[in-house]
C-alpha cells in the first residue's frame, strides 16, 4: 500500500531558507545538520500544505526571512488523494497567506482534500502535563486529518462564541440574541464532539501495543465533568455564570483530552518523561494506521528531533512502522548514525547553514 508524497518542495525567503529545492522519492526521508541549520523550517513549510497554520501556527509576517522581509514562498509538487497537484503557498510583506492549488486560488481547508498531513514536535512533549488548550489543538488535529469538515464545524463555533461572549463584556442581556447566538454554538459544538468521539473511536481501533506504549484516551468536559447532551439549554442556564466571569464557561472549547497508559493502568501526566514520549509517538501511528485504512493511502508525516529520544531498538521499530504503512516521513537529526537502522530505505538530505543562508545538499 502506498502513501501521498510530496515530490518537490521549493522555499523562496521562508524563515532561514533563502532560496531551496528538494527533490523527494517517495521514500522516508533523513534531514540531517547540526542545530540552527533549518531542518525544522523545512518541516514547517511542508506543515503548511495542511489546513491551519501549521506546526507551530505563526502569523504568516512570521515566516518570512529576516532581516529582509520581503514575504515568502512554499511550492510543492505532489502526489495527493486524487492524483497529482501543484500547490503554492505565498505571503507578500504584510499581508495574509494566500493558497493556490493547480494555479487557482483556493481557501486553506481545500489543502485537505489535498493532502493529509500529521506531525509531532518536542514542543509537544510536555501535552500531558500542560494545560488543557494543547491537549484540545492536539485531538483537534487528529479530528481534523480524518473529518475535513471539521474546520468549518471549529470556525463557525468560534465565530458564535466570540460573539455570544461580546454580548457578555457589553453587559447587553437581550435573551433573543443569546438564543440565536447559542443555538448556532449548540449545532455546531454537537457536531464537534460527535466528531472528536469518532476520531478517539478510530484512533483506538487502530492502535498496538508493541514497542511503543499504547494510551486510552477519554473526553472530558471541564473540570472533568460530561459534555452535556443538549448544549444549547445548558448555554442558557448558564448565563448568570458567565455574566459573572466575563466569558462563556462551558461547551466543547472547554473540553480536555485525558490518556491512560494502558499497560500500568497509570495517568499519562504521572508517567515518565520517556513513557509520555513513546505514548506520543504510539498515537501518531495509530492516527497514521486509522487514515491508511480510511483513504488507502498512508498520510505524510512530520518527526521533528523523534529519534534523538529514543534508544537503537526504538528507533529501529519506527523506522519499520513507517516502511510497513509505506508513509513518507520526514525525519530531522544530528547525527545520520540516529538513521543507520534506516538504512536504504530512506532518503539521507544534509542540511547546512552556510553565510546565514541554509541550503540542502543531497547525499
Amino acid at each position: 500500500m502506498g502513501g501521498l508524497v510530496i515530490e518537490t518542495l521549493a522555499l523562496s525567503h521562508f524563515r532561514s531558507h533563502h532560496t531551496a529545492r528538494l527533490v523527494f522519492d517517495g521514500r522516508p526521508v533523513a534531514l540531517v545538520g547540526p542545530n540552527g541549520a533549518g531542518k525544522t523550517n523545512l518541516l514547517e513549510a511542508v506543515s503548511l500544505l495542511s489546513p491551519g497554520r501549521g506546526l507551530r501556527r505563526a502569523a504568516a509576517e512570521d515566516l518570512a526571512r529576516r532581516p529582509e522581509g520581503l514575504g515568502w514562498r512554499v511550492a510543492a509538487s505532489v502526489q495527493g488523494l486524487s492524483g497529482a497537484h501543484e500547490i503554492e503557498l505565498r505571503a507578500e510583506a504584510g499581508a495574509a497567506r494566500q493558497v493556490r492549488i493547480d494555479g487557482k486560488p483556493s481557501p486553506q481547508a481545500a489543502l485537505g482534500r489535498v493532502l493529509r498531513i500529521l506531525w509531532l514536535v518536542p514542543a509537544m512533549d510536555r501535552l500531558w502535563i500542560e494545560a488543557a488548550e494543547g491537549r484540545r489543538r492536539f485531538l483537534d488535529r487528529m479530528t481534523l486529518s480524518l473529518a475535513p469538515d471539521h474546520a468549518d464545524l471549529t470556525l463557525a463555533y468560534d465565530k458564535a462564541m466570540r460573539d455570544r461572549n461580546r454580548l457578555i463584556k457589553d453587559q447587553i442581556a437581550d435573551p433573543a440574541w443569546y438564543a440565536a447566538l447559542e443555538a448556532q454554538m449548540a449545532e455546531a459544538g454537537q457536531a464537534i464532539t460527535q466528531n472528536r468521539r469518532a476520531a478517539l473511536a478510530r484512533i483506538a481501533a487502530a492502535t498496538t501495543d508493541g514497542a511503543f506504549p499504547a494510551a486510552s484516551l477519554t473526553l472530558t468536559g471541564p473540570e472533568g465533568s460530561d459534555e452535556p447532551a443538549d448544549l444549547a439549554t445548558a448555554l442558557a442556564e448558564g448565563r448568570r455564570r458567565d455574566f459573572a466571569a466575563g466569558r462563556t464557561l462551558i461547551g466543547p472549547h472547554r473540553a480536555d483530552l485525558l490518556a491512560r497508559y494502558i499497560a500500568k493502568d497509570t495517568p499519562a501526566d504521572q508517567c515518565s518523561t520517556g513513557e509520555q514520549k513513546a505514548l506520543l509517538i504510539n498515537l501518531i501511528l495509530a492516527n497514521a494506521r486509522a487514515l491508511t485504512e480510511d483513504l488507502g493511502q498512508a498520510p505524510i508525516l512530520l518527526l521533528d528531533e523523534v529519534a534523538a529520544h529514543l534508544d537503537s531498538a526504538r528507533r529501529a521499530a519506527l523506522y519499520d512502522e513507517i516502511c510497513a504503512l509505506g508513509a513518507q516521513a520526514l525525519m530531522t537529526g544530528t547525527d545520520p548514525e540516529l538513521f543507520s537502522a534506516l538504512g536504504q530505505r530512506g532518503q539521507s538530505l544534509t542540511v547546512s547553514d552556510v553565510a546565514g543562508a541554509s541550503i540542502v545538499l543531497k547525499e
